[in-house]
Protein backbone atom coordinates (compact mmCIF):
# COMPACT_ATOMS: atom_id res chain seq x y z
CA UNK A 1 0.00 0.00 0.00
CA UNK A 2 1.58 3.44 -0.76
CA UNK A 3 1.88 5.67 2.05
CA UNK A 4 1.52 9.18 0.08
CA UNK A 5 -2.55 10.45 0.00
CA UNK A 6 -3.08 11.30 -2.81
CA UNK A 7 -6.98 11.21 -3.86
CA UNK A 8 -10.06 12.96 -2.05
CA UNK A 9 -13.53 11.44 -2.63
CA UNK A 10 -15.90 14.48 -1.95
CA UNK A 11 -19.11 12.78 -1.17
CA UNK A 12 -21.87 14.71 -2.87
CA UNK A 13 -25.15 13.04 -4.01
CA UNK A 14 -27.33 14.76 -1.00
CA UNK A 15 -30.45 17.00 -2.19
CA UNK A 16 -30.07 19.45 0.06
CA UNK A 17 -33.52 19.67 1.57
CA UNK A 18 -32.29 22.11 4.69
CA UNK A 19 -31.79 24.58 1.95
CA UNK A 20 -35.04 24.42 0.09
CA UNK A 21 -36.73 25.95 -1.96
CA UNK A 22 -32.87 26.90 -3.20
CA UNK A 23 -31.48 23.52 -3.49
CA UNK A 24 -34.41 22.63 -5.87
CA UNK A 25 -33.26 23.31 -9.11
CA UNK A 26 -29.39 24.18 -7.52
CA UNK A 27 -27.09 21.64 -6.48
CA UNK A 28 -26.71 22.35 -2.25
CA UNK A 29 -23.09 21.86 -3.11
CA UNK A 30 -23.10 24.75 -5.66
CA UNK A 31 -24.45 27.10 -2.62
CA UNK A 32 -22.62 30.76 -2.74
CA UNK A 33 -20.70 31.61 -0.16
CA UNK A 34 -19.36 34.83 -1.11
CA UNK A 35 -18.76 33.95 -4.62
CA UNK A 36 -17.61 30.66 -4.57
CA UNK A 37 -19.94 27.61 -4.42
CA UNK A 38 -19.29 25.81 -0.96
CA UNK A 39 -17.26 22.69 -2.55
CA UNK A 40 -14.90 24.72 -4.41
CA UNK A 41 -13.52 26.25 -0.79
CA UNK A 42 -13.42 21.87 -0.47
CA UNK A 43 -11.53 21.62 -3.13
CA UNK A 44 -9.24 24.38 -2.68
CA UNK A 45 -7.76 22.96 0.85
CA UNK A 46 -7.42 19.41 -0.55
CA UNK A 47 -5.23 20.74 -3.45
CA UNK A 48 -3.17 22.89 -0.52
CA UNK A 49 -2.81 19.64 1.00
CA UNK A 50 -1.32 17.90 -1.61
CA UNK A 51 -3.92 16.52 -3.25
CA UNK A 52 -3.81 15.03 -6.77
CA UNK A 53 -6.72 13.60 -7.94
CA UNK A 54 -10.37 15.03 -6.48
CA UNK A 55 -13.45 11.96 -6.67
CA UNK A 56 -16.66 13.17 -6.60
CA UNK A 57 -19.63 11.04 -5.57
CA UNK A 58 -22.55 12.09 -7.43
CA UNK A 59 -26.18 11.54 -8.00
CA UNK A 60 -29.12 12.86 -9.76
CA UNK A 61 -28.90 16.76 -10.69
CA UNK A 62 -25.33 17.84 -9.93
CA UNK A 63 -24.64 18.38 -13.68
CA UNK A 64 -23.91 22.05 -12.33
CA UNK A 65 -21.45 21.07 -10.21
CA UNK A 66 -19.81 19.08 -13.24
CA UNK A 67 -19.64 21.89 -15.92
CA UNK A 68 -18.26 24.63 -12.50
CA UNK A 69 -15.61 22.44 -12.97
CA UNK A 70 -15.10 22.07 -16.85
CA UNK A 71 -13.69 24.33 -19.38
CA UNK A 72 -16.63 27.01 -20.11
CA UNK A 73 -15.58 28.07 -24.17
CA UNK A 74 -18.32 30.04 -24.42
CA UNK A 75 -17.95 32.23 -21.28
CA UNK A 76 -14.00 32.51 -21.62
CA UNK A 77 -14.24 32.85 -25.51
CA UNK A 78 -17.03 35.98 -24.30
CA UNK A 79 -14.50 37.06 -21.90
CA UNK A 80 -11.18 37.54 -24.09
CA UNK A 81 -13.32 39.08 -26.73
CA UNK A 82 -14.19 41.92 -24.51
CA UNK A 83 -11.09 42.07 -22.24
CA UNK A 84 -11.91 41.47 -19.13
CA UNK A 85 -8.67 39.51 -18.51
CA UNK A 86 -8.89 39.04 -14.51
CA UNK A 87 -12.54 37.43 -14.91
CA UNK A 88 -11.14 35.01 -17.75
CA UNK A 89 -8.25 34.51 -15.49
CA UNK A 90 -10.69 33.30 -12.81
CA UNK A 91 -12.62 31.45 -15.06
CA UNK A 92 -10.19 29.30 -16.01
CA UNK A 93 -8.62 28.80 -12.89
CA UNK A 94 -11.28 27.09 -11.94
CA UNK A 95 -11.48 24.56 -14.46
CA UNK A 96 -7.69 23.79 -14.08
CA UNK A 97 -7.87 23.61 -10.61
CA UNK A 98 -7.18 19.29 -10.55
CA UNK A 99 -7.83 16.24 -12.04
CA UNK A 100 -11.03 15.68 -11.12
CA UNK A 101 -13.45 12.36 -11.58
CA UNK A 102 -16.97 11.75 -11.55
CA UNK A 103 -18.92 8.44 -9.83
CA UNK A 104 -22.55 7.77 -9.29
CA UNK A 105 -24.09 6.99 -6.30
CA UNK A 106 -27.51 6.24 -8.17
CA UNK A 107 -29.42 6.05 -4.98
CA UNK A 108 -28.75 7.65 -1.69
CA UNK A 109 -27.34 4.88 0.83
CA UNK A 110 -25.58 6.37 2.91
CA UNK A 111 -22.15 8.11 3.82
CA UNK A 112 -20.46 4.99 3.90
CA UNK A 113 -22.37 3.59 0.29
CA UNK A 114 -21.21 6.91 -1.08
CA UNK A 115 -17.08 6.55 -0.27
CA UNK A 116 -17.77 2.74 -1.53
CA UNK A 117 -18.97 4.04 -4.96
CA UNK A 118 -15.18 5.32 -4.90
CA UNK A 119 -13.37 2.24 -4.44
CA UNK A 120 -12.15 1.53 -7.70
CA UNK A 121 -11.01 5.07 -8.81
CA UNK A 122 -9.16 5.09 -4.76
CA UNK A 123 -7.70 1.85 -5.59
CA UNK A 124 -5.26 0.32 -2.51
CA UNK A 125 -3.80 3.29 -1.03
CA UNK A 126 -4.72 5.75 1.68
CA UNK A 127 -7.09 8.78 0.77
CA UNK A 128 -9.21 11.60 2.20
CA UNK A 129 -12.87 12.31 2.51
CA UNK A 130 -14.28 15.85 2.03
CA UNK A 131 -17.68 16.60 3.05
CA UNK A 132 -18.40 19.84 1.50
CA UNK A 133 -20.77 21.31 4.04
CA UNK A 134 -18.25 21.42 6.49
CA UNK A 135 -16.14 24.53 5.69
CA UNK A 136 -12.68 25.19 7.52
CA UNK A 137 -10.94 28.15 7.59
CA UNK A 138 -7.14 27.89 8.89
CA UNK A 139 -3.89 28.53 8.61
CA UNK A 140 -2.14 25.40 7.82
CA UNK A 141 -5.07 23.33 5.72
CA UNK A 142 -6.76 20.81 8.08
CA UNK A 143 -6.32 18.47 5.66
CA UNK A 144 -2.87 18.65 5.15
CA UNK A 145 -2.33 18.74 9.05
CA UNK A 146 -4.67 15.39 8.52
CA UNK A 147 -1.64 14.30 6.56
CA UNK A 148 1.08 14.85 8.61
CA UNK A 149 -0.48 12.92 11.87
CA UNK A 150 -1.80 10.30 9.26
CA UNK A 151 2.38 10.19 7.77
CA UNK A 152 3.85 10.49 11.47
CA UNK A 153 1.59 7.61 13.18
CA UNK A 154 0.76 5.25 10.22
CA UNK A 155 -2.92 5.09 10.81
CA UNK A 156 -6.16 6.41 9.74
CA UNK A 157 -7.56 9.85 10.97
CA UNK A 158 -10.51 11.51 12.13
CA UNK A 159 -10.86 15.40 12.47
CA UNK A 160 -12.20 16.20 15.40
CA UNK A 161 -13.92 19.64 17.29
CA UNK A 162 -14.04 19.93 20.76
CA UNK A 163 -17.68 20.62 21.72
CA UNK A 164 -18.78 21.74 25.06
CA UNK A 165 -22.37 20.82 26.40
CA UNK A 166 -25.38 19.71 25.42
CA UNK A 167 -24.45 20.17 21.50
CA UNK A 168 -22.25 17.53 21.68
CA UNK A 169 -25.74 15.28 20.73
CA UNK A 170 -26.12 16.61 17.61
CA UNK A 171 -22.55 14.73 17.20
CA UNK A 172 -20.49 11.44 16.20
CA UNK A 173 -18.31 11.52 19.36
CA UNK A 174 -14.69 10.08 19.52
CA UNK A 175 -13.69 7.51 22.37
CA UNK A 176 -10.52 7.06 23.37
CA UNK A 177 -7.25 8.83 25.29
CA UNK A 178 -4.96 11.71 24.79
CA UNK A 179 -1.58 11.15 23.19
CA UNK A 180 1.16 11.38 25.66
CA UNK A 181 3.12 13.69 23.93
CA UNK A 182 0.48 15.63 21.68
CA UNK A 183 -2.41 16.92 23.21
CA UNK A 184 -4.11 17.50 19.72
CA UNK A 185 -4.35 14.16 18.87
CA UNK A 186 -6.18 10.96 20.60
CA UNK A 187 -5.68 7.11 20.24
CA UNK A 188 -8.92 6.27 18.98
CA UNK A 189 -10.94 3.14 20.39
CA UNK A 190 -14.28 3.88 19.54
CA UNK A 191 -17.12 5.93 18.83
CA UNK A 192 -20.38 7.25 20.16
CA UNK A 193 -23.73 8.41 17.30
CA UNK A 194 -25.36 11.29 18.74
CA UNK A 195 -25.11 10.44 22.11
CA UNK A 196 -27.04 12.11 25.66
CA UNK A 197 -24.30 15.25 26.98
CA UNK A 198 -24.10 12.46 30.09
CA UNK A 199 -23.22 9.30 27.65
CA UNK A 200 -20.50 11.49 25.64
CA UNK A 201 -16.83 9.95 26.02
CA UNK A 202 -15.53 12.51 25.14
CA UNK A 203 -16.06 16.41 24.29
CA UNK A 204 -14.60 15.52 20.61
CA UNK A 205 -16.81 16.02 18.28
CA UNK A 206 -15.92 14.33 14.65
CA UNK A 207 -16.64 16.45 11.64
CA UNK A 208 -16.42 16.16 7.61
CA UNK A 209 -12.55 15.45 7.43
CA UNK A 210 -11.16 11.84 7.00
CA UNK A 211 -7.95 10.16 5.94
CA UNK A 212 -8.30 6.79 5.79
CA UNK A 213 -6.77 3.50 4.70
CA UNK A 214 -8.21 1.24 2.04
CA UNK A 215 -9.11 -1.70 4.42
CA UNK A 216 -12.21 0.87 5.03
CA UNK A 217 -13.51 -0.68 1.53
CA UNK A 218 -13.56 -4.21 2.59
CA UNK A 219 -14.89 -3.41 5.94
CA UNK A 220 -17.56 -1.45 4.73
CA UNK A 221 -18.50 -4.06 1.76
CA UNK A 222 -19.18 -6.16 5.10
CA UNK A 223 -21.25 -3.71 6.58
CA UNK A 224 -25.20 -4.44 7.60
CA UNK A 225 -27.33 -1.55 6.43
CA UNK A 226 -28.96 -0.03 8.70
CA UNK A 227 -32.93 0.11 9.23
CA UNK A 228 -33.27 2.78 6.42
CA UNK A 229 -31.15 0.74 4.01
CA UNK A 230 -28.25 2.59 4.61
CA UNK A 231 -24.72 1.83 5.09
CA UNK A 232 -22.73 4.56 7.34
CA UNK A 233 -19.07 5.31 7.20
CA UNK A 234 -18.94 5.28 11.25
CA UNK A 235 -19.79 1.58 11.15
CA UNK A 236 -17.10 0.79 8.66
CA UNK A 237 -14.85 3.43 10.62
CA UNK A 238 -15.81 1.25 14.04
CA UNK A 239 -14.74 -1.97 11.97
CA UNK A 240 -11.20 -0.40 11.27
CA UNK A 241 -10.53 0.27 14.91
CA UNK A 242 -10.79 -3.04 15.84
CA UNK A 243 -8.08 -4.18 13.36
CA UNK A 244 -5.84 -0.87 12.97
CA UNK A 245 -4.69 1.98 14.27
CA UNK A 246 -7.21 5.29 14.25
CA UNK A 247 -6.51 8.41 15.34
CA UNK A 248 -8.54 11.65 16.16
CA UNK A 249 -7.00 15.04 15.66
CA UNK A 250 -8.29 18.30 17.03
CA UNK A 251 -7.46 20.45 14.18
CA UNK A 252 -6.39 24.23 14.35
CA UNK A 253 -8.72 26.68 12.74
CA UNK A 254 -12.43 27.40 12.04
CA UNK A 255 -15.42 25.07 10.69
CA UNK A 256 -18.01 26.32 9.59
CA UNK A 257 -21.19 24.03 9.72
CA UNK A 258 -22.31 25.61 5.68
CA UNK A 259 -25.06 22.80 5.47
CA UNK A 260 -26.93 24.40 8.01
CA UNK A 261 -28.52 27.98 6.97
CA UNK A 262 -27.62 29.67 10.03
CA UNK A 263 -23.66 28.03 9.77
CA UNK A 264 -24.31 29.39 6.00
CA UNK A 265 -24.87 32.73 7.48
CA UNK A 266 -22.32 32.55 10.04
CA UNK A 267 -19.76 31.65 7.20
CA UNK A 268 -20.63 34.04 4.95
CA UNK A 269 -19.63 37.03 7.37
CA UNK A 270 -16.55 35.48 8.24
CA UNK A 271 -15.47 34.47 4.82
CA UNK A 272 -16.56 38.28 3.73
CA UNK A 273 -14.94 40.23 6.71
CA UNK A 274 -11.79 38.56 5.21
CA UNK A 275 -12.15 39.81 1.59
CA UNK A 276 -9.43 42.95 1.33
CA UNK A 277 -11.59 44.27 -1.44
CA UNK A 278 -14.81 44.97 0.52
CA UNK A 279 -13.78 44.01 4.52
CA UNK A 280 -13.73 47.67 5.45
CA UNK A 281 -16.69 48.55 3.65
CA UNK A 282 -18.79 45.70 4.89
CA UNK A 283 -17.15 46.20 8.28
CA UNK A 284 -18.70 49.70 8.55
CA UNK A 285 -21.96 48.23 7.05
CA UNK A 286 -22.26 45.73 10.17
CA UNK A 287 -21.80 48.38 12.55
CA UNK A 288 -24.14 50.89 11.32
CA UNK A 289 -26.83 48.08 11.92
CA UNK A 290 -29.92 48.71 14.33
CA UNK A 291 -28.41 45.37 16.22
Amino acid sequence: MSKRVRKAVFPAGGQGTRFLPATKVIPKEMLALVDKPIIQYGVEEAIASGIEHIIFVTGRGKGAMEDHFDISYELDATLERKGKHELLAISRGVSSLARISYVRQKEPLGLGHAVLCAKELVGDEPFAVILPDDVIDADVPCLRQMIDVFSEKGGSVLATQTIEGAAISAYGVLAGSQDAVNERIYNCTGMVEKPKLADAPSNQAIIGRYVLTPRVFALLELTTPGAAGEIQLTDGIMALVKEEKVFGYTFEGKRFDAGDKFGMLQATVEFALKRPEFAARFREYLKALPL
